[in-house]
């Protein structure tokens, strides 16, 4: 499992970054409120944290707490770094909201890493991935583009060549930001947040085993979250407009090797089963970050040229995007997945939908058959 570690942000990166008021949505979540903390150290002039968990966001508040830092809503001030910070509650497709956000607050840069991200679920809530993952984006960057602030977006490899509904949804995204000049940053699987493999294979060792793998073929890209922040960090301070991002990572790992490895660290000694339990809807063997008819350029050294690189991807014309939007949308509305699946499929070409949507899409004739 073992593989050299991405570079840290240079200091032209903080630099870029520094008293700049930014905003995070889903800042609750794993990479949100890690990126959050890690940004009350740097020092902009205000981050706005917007979550729809009220329990992830209780969590975040009392951890900024910890930190001494500043707080519009019940945060302390004590020793450590006083960066005014506002605790909102509320989603992205919450457009009066988003409009009090910027027009209050002023964000010139925009973390937006609130998504529904969980494979299989999505493969059984399609129409809900679609929602929040594409037309909760357009919102936000919708709002954000009229003020002038820029959009990071949280994307995946899953986007790439997507077999789920959450790959497409993701890879829809991305157009929607890059459409706006934004940046879009792919990832791998990133260890130890909520609910990842690495926390599932620890809590099956913890109760003896198995160890449950879908497939002994199944291969991921692997990060850390500390490298995941550092990513969305250099992302953020590149200068190029309308950009793909994704780390420069040699290989993918067998996702059976880190359940041995995980297996011999936490319970050495002990014999713990692995299970193999097969493919799950929307799953691929091995995930990608990019097509193989993708042009990867270099970034500027100072800024990060070992850590990512430029993915020039396929964009979609400003008019295609907004009459597939359109048209996505109206369907959705009406809760028609079959008509969602065939548009969603216009936008993404090369989205392969799993057997598991398809014959839900069939199964669904009514809006409250859902």
């Amino acid at each position: 499992m073992a593989r050299p570690r991405l570079p840290s942000p240079s200091p032209e990166v903080f630099d870029a970054l520094y008293r700049q008021p930014m905003l995070i949505t889903g800042a609750g979540g794993s990479i949100g409120s890690a990126l959050a903390l890690r940004l009350a150290g740097i020092g902009p002039d205000r981050l706005v944290l917007l979550e729809a968990s009220e329990s992830n966001l209780y969590a975040l508040k009392r951890r900024w707490a910890a930190l001494g830092a500043a707080s519009d809503f019940g945060g302390v001030r004590g020793s450590g770094p006083a960066v005014p910070m506002t605790p909102l509650l509320g989603s992205i497709d919450n457009e009066p909201l988003l409009e009090h956000i910027f027009s209050r607050y002023a964000p010139r840069l925009v973390f937006h890493a609130a998504a529904f991200k969980h494979v299989p679920l999505m493969e059984e809530h399609p129409l809900a991935a679609i929602s929040n993952n594409i037309f909760g984006t357009e919102t936000l960057t919708r709002v954000a583009a009229a003020h002038g602030a820029r959009v990071v977006l949280l994307s995946t490899d899953k986007a790439v060549e997507p077999t789920s509904v959450m790959g497409a949804t993701k890879r829809v995204a991305e157009q929607i930001v890059l459409s706006a000049s934004g940046v879009a940053l792919r990832l791998g699987n990133v260890l130890a947040t909520r609910d990842s493999v690495v926390k599932i294979f620890a809590n099956q060792i913890a109760r003896g085993g198995p160890i449950t793998v879908t497939d002994p073929a199944a291969r991921r890209y692997f990060l850390t979250l500390d490298e995941a922040v550092n990513l969305l960090l250099i992302a953020a301070a590149q200068p190029e407009p309308a950009a793909v991002l994704a780390p420069v990572l040699q290989s993918t790992h067998f996702v059976s090797d880190l359940a041995h490895f995980m297996a011999d660290t936490l319970a050495p000694g002990r014999e713990i089963a692995i299970d193999f339990t097969g493919a799950r809807p929307g799953d691929k063997d091995t995930e990608l970050l990019w097509s193989a008819g993708n042009e990867i350029r270099p970034m500027e050294k100072r800024f990060g040229q070992d850590a990512m690189v430029y993915v020039d991807a396929e964009r979609l014309p400003a008019e295609q995007l907004g009459a597939g939007l359109a048209n996505l949308h109206a369907v959705a509305q009406s809760y028609d997945l079959a008509g969602a699946l065939a548009h969603l499929r216009w936008l993404v070409g090369d989205f392969r939908p799993s057997q598991a949507v398809q014959e839900l899409a069939r199964q669904i004739s009514l809006p409250n058959s859902l």
